[in-house]
Formats: structure tokens, sequence, C-alpha cells
């Protein structure tokens, strides 16, 4: 079984597995933390449960105003996590907000994201209940976006081969 893994990074963020055989399923789960600080222990582990074969991060700047301390935090985050993954030997590609975004007609509310999530996944419609899920939200529809691109690239490379 193939599982997707698509990430919201930073400590506020979540994950999101999306397994082929389960496409209209979603496993989320809010970073894990302790202490404060992303646990990377407990995110390899469940990585390791899953084994995903690809994952996708939203690939994410510092932004305007932030502050220096807020701007380091979520780096130490966003590079604990490229670090699980790398570890863990999962391939790992890079989205931008604007471009899954756009996949989806979404806008930058947060509130966009967890509707069209729960449209999505009606099934787990529960995990993203709460204003503040808008990071599992994010999470799961940056995993479908991921699995979208795969099933695409891999049905373009078979018509190439059928026509060869």
């Amino acid at each position: 079984m193939t599982c997707i893994l698509g990430i919201d990074p930073g400590k506020s963020g979540a994950f999101a597995i999306i397994c082929l055989d389960t496409q209209d399923r979603v496993i989320v789960e809010d970073m894990p933390l302790v202490g404060g600080e992303i646990n990377a222990h407990d995110f390899a582990a469940t990585l390791q449960e899953y084994k995903p074969g690809l994952a996708m991060i939203e690939s994410v700047a510092s932004m305007p105003k932030q502050g220096v301390r807020s701007t380091f935090n979520f780096g130490v985050s966003y590079g604990m996590v490229r670090g699980v993954i790398a570890a863990l030997n999962i391939p790992l590609a890079f989205v931008s907000p604007a471009k899954w975004k756009r996949a989806y007609g979404l806008s930058a509310d947060k509130e966009e994201s967890r509707k069209r999530a729960i449209h999505a996944f009606p099934w787990n419609a529960e995990l993203f209940k709460r204003k503040k899920d808008h990071g599992r939200a994010e999470a799961a529809l940056i995993a479908l976006y991921c699995l979208h691109r795969k099933v695409e690239r891999e049905s373009h490379y078979a018509s190439m081969k059928a026509e060869a």
C-alpha cells in the first residue's frame, strides 16, 4: 500500500496521510509537540508506521513584519520536519501555497481550506470541525494535491509508453 504525506509545517501545523487504496479517507494529526517544540521522535514513529512513499511540504519563507524570534522558531520547526523526512529516506517534493491553493480555487483565507477539506473528506469531517483545524485541513489538501499530481504523472507516462 502506497501512502502520500502532506505537511503544513510549523508548530501550529499538521500532517496528513492518504493511502492509495483509501483515497476518500485521510489520517490527520496536529504536529506532535513536546515542551513547545516539534517532537521529532513521535513524528518519525508515525511516519514509520505508515511508510509514505512520497511527501509534499508547503514551501514557505519568512513573512514581512514577522519578528526575528518567530521567524527563527518557525525555521527550526521547518528544518526539524525536513530532517525527519530525509532521515527516513522519504522522497520529498515542495509546493508553494499559491500553487496548491490555486488548484482548489482557494484564497489565503484559512476558513476556505477548512471547508474544502470537509468537502473532500466527508467521512473524516470531524477532523476539520474546529476553526483552529485549518492546519489539518491544509495538510490534507496538500496530500491530496500531491496524490493528484502523482496520478497525473503516472497516467501521462503510461500513455507515452503505450504510444511508443
